[in-house]
């Protein structure tokens, strides 16, 4: 019996040999940018994005929007990695750098995917604990065994996994489309906030670099490149081609979305709490001060949302965890071993008695710490013809690369020395 990943790999084929066309067989490409841009809709954006749009109403969404121009970037130059050589990020590091260096992005990475799904643990059991009124510590055992169901579900192949995340990611989506329609949102504001940057003191330019510098994501940039590596069985340079160009509009449309939606939450936390509670900077406080302001069912939808991205998220990064590791280190072991090495710290840190917004907060310091290890090392590769082959990055590509990566490496550097007390002679206007 022919499996639905079976069948969708034989419609890619009837697609690019020229047997099918029209929009079912594009839709058949669909599913890796998708899943990856879960990433940039997982419950460390919340906070980040809540507090913006409470001190600063719709000031800073130039920044959210700057931000998902450079997520576009770097989850299509991931993609086309995969495309372009048929292995992903990690084994290409594996294969082109000394073991000692090999190794030491290894740690750093498998910290960070650690770190990815503490943030979305934490995310999707605070959304539980709300929303049902449990103990935190039970929100997470179920999300726990909700996240494991879920992973279970991928042995049967790529597509059913693809699916369950898009109806996730399309939760979120209709949660948040439902949240600013409820929400009294001046568009006109909303609209200038998007084209005129602006900063408003030392403390909005703190909040930018903490939304530009959590946007992209170091798991997200590895498991992009391995989701396309061998997903369509291509057999010409041409062929290659339209699956970058299926690839790169897939991309374009699924980080858009993600950006609306991350967007929205900033629209919806400037016309909730900017007038009269611009201190609201918690998930917690979010949630319990949007009752009474916007009604229970605005509230209930935004603990509905974090709970599908605590899930999805938590499902995307064990996935990205697994493949950092056996890219690096030839190394696979089961998923439920995976899941359990990346859910101990989360039961560690609450347990412990930590703030978990605190967690969440510290969580995105130690993704920054991290970021420049896939960042420089996907520019490289890109960069270069004898990797790459015909679909080498264009000059201008590698310009953009180049920029992007300078301004979230600088901006990660800011955050991390106003995180530790730095002084950072720009921020004391």
């Amino acid at each position: 019996m022919r499996t639905l990943t079976d069948r969708t790999r034989d419609g890619i084929a009837a697609v690019l040999a020229g047997e099918r066309r029209g929009r079912t067989g594009r839709l058949l490409f669909v599913g890796p940018a998708i899943i990856a841009s879960v990433a940039y809709v997982d419950p460390g954006n919340y906070a980040t994005n809540i507090q913006a749009g409470a001190g600063y109403g719709y000031a800073l969404l130039w920044v959210v929007l700057l931000a998902n121009l450079i997520a576009m970037l770097f989850q299509g130059l991931s993609a086309r990695l995969g495309i372009a050589t048929g292995r992903n990020l990690a084994e290409l590091c594996r294969d082109s750098f000394p073991r000692p260096v090999v190794l030491a992005m290894w740690g750093v990475s498998e910290i960070a995917a650690m770190a990815t799904d503490l943030a979305e643990f934490l995310g999707g059991a605070i959304g539980l604990s709300l929303l049902l009124g449990l103990p935190l510590m039970v929100g997470m055992v179920i999300t726990a065994v909700v996240t494991y169901a879920i992973l279970v579900v991928e042995r049967r192949g790529f597509r059913p996994m693809e699916l369950i995340i898009a109806t996730l990611v399309g939760v979120i989506g209709l949660c948040y489309l439902a949240e600013v329609l409820i929400a009294p949102i001046d568009w006109g504001s909303a609209a200038v906030g998007m084209v005129r940057p602006t900063l408003p003191d030392a403390a909005a330019l703190t909040i930018a670099v903490g939304i530009i510098g959590a946007t992209v994501m170091p798991h997200a940039i590895y498991l992009h490149s391995g989701l396309t590596q061998s997903r369509a069985h291509v057999r010409t340079d041409a062929e290659r081609r339209r699956v970058l160009a299926f690839s790169n509009t897939e991309v374009v449309v699924a980080l858009a979305v993600a950006g609306l939606i991350n967007m929205a939450m900033v629209m919806m936390a400037a016309s909730a709490f900017h007038q009269g509670h611009s201190d609201v900077a918690e998930i917690e406080t979010a949630y319990r001060t949007l009752t009474p302001l916007l009604g229970a069912a605005a509230a209930g939808m935004f603990l509905t949302s974090l709970i599908a991205s605590g899930i999805s998220s938590s499902v995307v990064g064990t996935m990205a965890g697994q493949m950092i590791l056996q890219g690096f280190l030839r190394i696979r072991i089961p998923i439920w071993l995976r899941r359990l090495v990346t859910m101990v710290p989360a039961f560690a840190v609450v347990a412990a008695g930590v703030d978990a917004t605190q967690a969440l907060v510290m969580s995105q310091v130690v993704l920054s710490i991290a970021l420049p290890v896939p960042m420089i090392a996907l520019t490289i590769f890109v960069s270069r013809r004898e990797v790459m082959g015909d679909l080498v990055a264009s000059p201008l590509v590698r310009v953009l690369a180049v920029i992007g990566a300078a301004v979230v490496l600088g901006l990660n550097v800011v955050l991390l020395a106003g995180t530790f007390g730095l002084p950072v002679p720009f921020l004391a206007m």
